[in-house]
């Protein structure tokens, strides 16, 4: 983070003093970055940002306002450095009489003009005829302050043309340095001056001589006439006469006067036009200005002098101020209309949208455009996201792309993947990258113009005094409601635009017509889905990044949590089916344990599966896990498809082992798999954090045995069966009887054949896997001893040599096969070591009497 700049520093202003819109250059320290930067200028406490000029950080230029106080601080505020200090100040003067031929900045109502023709006794000449230097030399400004010399000369004046004129003042102000010889040369002037208006006198007379000698001779004819015919008679000739000199006076002075008047007056008119042309020509040009600033783009200036131009000439009744402040008005509503468009514009930069918003505010204009902007960018993004999807929807269906220009087009950026990437992956994914990009770009700027809308901070300081900036804070407040839904109506359109793109039997008829379109030829694979879902993730997360309210984004956890079982349905369904083409690659090859390589291809494809389902598995902050007790139901099912007996009878068949064999190699491969491999899996469950790992080998120990039995039976049915249906026939070859037998010499054939084909059985299976023996053997021997006690519980009676012979047979088969003994067997046979041992007193007597009997 950048440090804080220092607060402004005023150092200096020149001049120090002046009157109003004094033209004033303010230098110091820290005076702001740009132009932009300042945003408080006082002096005397009178804010004079509009006319300011930033120059650079150490200078800015500007005009005085009309400040309350005399004398005050230069203070200058910057968003950088906030409210500075000065360690100078600025006298604000009274302003002195401005003639009328004097350059102003406001208007001063002129003296009232006097008619010298009319009233030219009581009048005093008009401003325009006086002399603006009586003295007729350089007139140079003395550096008295104003208010000394009005307490040294109390009621008087320098003014010329006043009453109380006062000369020893209007020397000490205009010519307080001027040297001697330059005031006796004032004195001739003076002289000149007065001469001229004697002569001017003279000459006024002598132009009018005709006239008195004609006044003069029609008096002495009245005189002579009055002497001769008296008073009475001639009182109306007389009075005639005098009428008649004195128009014909009159009218020669007309004459006389009559264009010489005229031009003065033409030429005053002429003054009077131009002086207020050139008084008043900020307004005059403020049009054209306006004009020509609205091409350039600098819409401050126009609005400085809009503000300058309606603090001015706002109320003003002077007609022809009037039509120029209607027109001033007119180009300021097209630039209303201008900055309007420009603002609801797309696409837009944030710092342009509050820039326009912020002139509009500046310039009045009716309604709200910050929330107008805001509707405008909301139809945007929501237009955006639907124009990607029609896009993409087009281009997998095979249609010709639209070249044209589209609103996403400058969105596209080269996001460093090759473009190889994306003829590999699928239309779904790209767009689902594509859409969640989009909204990630658009949606920050569209809550941060939301989040300056309710602060207040795109208004200026000319808004905030105008009380704009507060209506504009309630209005934000009473639209909180419809914000939230902008921002749930895009939400939910960039759920279901992905919903129906990869999740289409969960939205509607009615939303998967709008949201839908895709052609699902094909199921995603697992490792798409967990790239899709860590895109969707990453989304979230910088949606959370910008503070928006967990109950807006809780459609975005949903949807990720339907991705993850998605996944973790597609991907276990793939694996079932791969375990289950693992038969196609069994080539019966065993090594010198009985294995083949399936056992290990199998654990190869769980662990797999399981590595590529860790990530989808593990929980972010905000979501729910649900899918433990899913997954233990799912792997008992994979363990069952290990070795479908069904798969064997189809596979290699040109391999030279048999059926029997490969049922051997199978059980062989199930005990591997009970002992070794499942253990494995469940220490790899455990690594991965997986919980319940004891129940996933429970339930998977429990499938596996079911299946080992059922190919033990089947073997077991495949080699005993033959032994035990030889036994019947074997034991009544000859036509042999019970009842009616010789002497027995020996075991006969048939019991020899069923021994021969046990060894058979245990030769077999020893090749196989020597730790099968056990139970292979154990399992043929009982099916031999029950079907022998079968047949000999179905004889009706022995004689003595065929007890003999029968007791013979089964000695012999019990003393050659005694080690694969079924337990039944074992415990019969403890069971009468145990008796022997507990009645062996009394069971010697049966020994004597043996031996005795024998040697007798």
């Amino acid at each position: 983070m950048s440090r804080a700049r220092q607060p402004p520093l005023v150092t200096g202003i020149s001049p120090n003093e002046g009157i109003s819109w004094t033209k004033v250059t303010i230098r110091g320290e820290n005076l702001g970055t740009g132009p932009t930067d300042l945003i408080g200028l006082t002096i005397c406490g009178h804010n004079c940002l509009l006319t300011a000029e930033w120059m650079s950080a150490s200078k800015i230029v500007c005009r005085v306002g009309q400040a309350k106080n005399d004398k005050g601080d230069i203070i200058v505020t910057t968003k950088s450095g906030g409210k500075g200090t000065s360690t100078v100040s600025f006298k604000l003067l009274k302003p002195e009489k401005i003639g009328i031929l004097d350059q102003s900045a406001v208007w001063v109502d002129e003296m009232n003009y006097y008619d010298m023709r009319t009233d030219r006794n009581k009048g005093i000449p008009p401003l325009s005829l006086r002399p603006a230097n009586p003295l007729g030399i350089e007139i140079d400004k003395g550096r008295f302050p104003q208010k000394d010399l009005e307490s040294l000369f109390p009621g008087m004046s320098a003014d010329f043309t006043s009453e109380n004129f006062s000369a020893a003042w209007y020397l000490i102000e205009n010519h307080s340095t001027t040297s001697f010889d330059q005031l006796k040369t004032a004195v001739v002037n003076l002289k000149k001056q007065a001469n001229k208006k004697n002569e001017g006198s003279l000459a006024y007379v002598k132009g009018g001589l005709s006239t008195f000698f004609e006044a003069q001779d029609a008096l002495s004819a009245i005189h002579q006439k009055l002497e001769a015919d008296g008073t009475e008679k001639v009182e109306g000739s007389m009075t005639q006469k005098l009428e008649n000199v004195l128009n014909r006076a009159s009218n020669t002075a007309d004459t006389l006067f009559q264009e010489v008047l005229g031009r003065k007056d033409k030429a005053d008119s002429t003054r009077n036009a131009l002086n207020v042309l050139q008084r008043f020509k900020f307004l005059f040009n403020l049009p054209l200005n306006i004009e020509r600033n609205i091409q350039k783009g600098d819409y401050d200036v126009v609005i400085n002098d809009y503000e300058k131009a309606k603090s001015l000439f706002g109320k003003t009744e002077v007609q022809v101020f009037k039509k120029y402040y209607a027109e001033v008005e007119t180009r300021i509503e097209a630039l209303r209309e201008l900055l309007l468009d420009k603002l609801l514009e797309t696409p837009s930069t944030l710092h342009d949208q509050k820039r326009y918003i912020r002139y509009l505010s500046d310039l009045h204009a009716p309604g709200d455009p910050a929330w107008q902007c805001i509707g405008a960018q909301h139809q945007w993004i929501l237009q955006l996201m639907h124009n990607c999807k029609e896009s993409y929807v087009k281009e997998q269906k095979g249609n010709a792309f639209d070249v044209r220009p589209s609103p996403i087009g400058h969105l596209s950026q080269t996001s460093g993947r090759d473009d190889a990437w994306r003829y590999k992956a699928p239309q779904q994914v790209v767009f689902v990258e594509k859409l969640t990009k989009l909204v990630v770009s658009q949606l920050p700027n569209f809550w941060k113009l939301w989040v300056s809308y309710v602060n207040g901070s795109l208004f200026s300081e000319t808004a905030e005094k105008s009380g704009q900036m507060e209506r504009s804070k309630k209005n934000a407040r009473q639209r909180q409601n419809d914000f939230k839904k902008m921002i749930q109506e895009v939400m939910h359109s960039l759920v279901k635009l992905i919903r129906g793109a990869l999740l289409p039997f969960s939205l509607r008829e009615g939303e998967l017509r709008q949201y839908g379109g895709w052609e699902m030829k094909s199921e995603l694979s697992g490792q798409w889905l967990t790239h899709i879902i860590q895109t969707v993730r990453l989304s979230s997360e910088s949606l959370t990044a910008l503070e928006i309210p967990n109950d807006m984004l809780q459609i975005i956890q949903d949807l990720i949590l339907d991705l993850r079982v998605r996944c973790i349905i597609v991907t276990l369904q793939h694996t079932a089916e791969d375990i289950k083409r693992l038969a196609e690659k069994e080539d019966w090859v065993v090594d010198n344990e009985g294995l083949t390589s399936l056992p290990s291809q199998f654990e190869q494809c769980i662990i797999h599966s399981l590595q590529s389902l860790k990530t989808v598995l593990d929980c972010k902050p905000g979501e729910a896990s649900h899918y433990t007790a899913y997954f233990l139901t799912k792997i008992p099912s994979l363990s069952v498809d290990v070795s479908s007996p069904d798969l064997f009878g189809s596979i290699h068949e040109e391999s030279s082992l048999s059926s029997e064999q490969r049922l051997l190699i199978a059980l062989s491969n199930c005990r591997y798999l009970e002992r070794h491999t499942f253990l494995n899996i469940a220490e790899h469950f455990e690594k991965h954090g997986f919980q319940g790992v004891d129940k996933i080998t429970q339930v998977s120990m429990e499938s596996l045995k079911e299946l080992d039995q059922r190919l033990f039976e089947m073997y077991i049915e495949f080699k005993a069966d033959p032994i035990v249906g030889s036994l019947e026939p074997g034991i009544y070859a000859g036509y042999f009887d019970w009842k009616d037998c010789l002497i027995p010499t020996g075991v006969r054939n048939y019991l020899k054949e069923a021994l021969v084909n046990i060894i058979a059985v245990h030769a077999e299976v020893f090749t196989i896997s020597k730790d099968l023996v056990p139970r292979v053997m154990s399992r043929v021997v009982e099916a031999v001893s029950e079907e022998l006690s079968r047949l000999m519980q179905c004889v009706s009676s022995f004689s003595k040599n065929g007890a003999l012979q029968a007791k013979l047979e089964i000695c012999a088969l019990r003393d050659t096969v005694a080690i694969y003994l079924t337990p039944e067997s074992k415990l019969l046979e403890e069971l009468l070591n145990k008796f022997k041992s507990s009645m062996h007193l009394q069971l010697t007597c049966f020994q004597a009497s043996s031996s005795a009997m024998m040697k007798t």
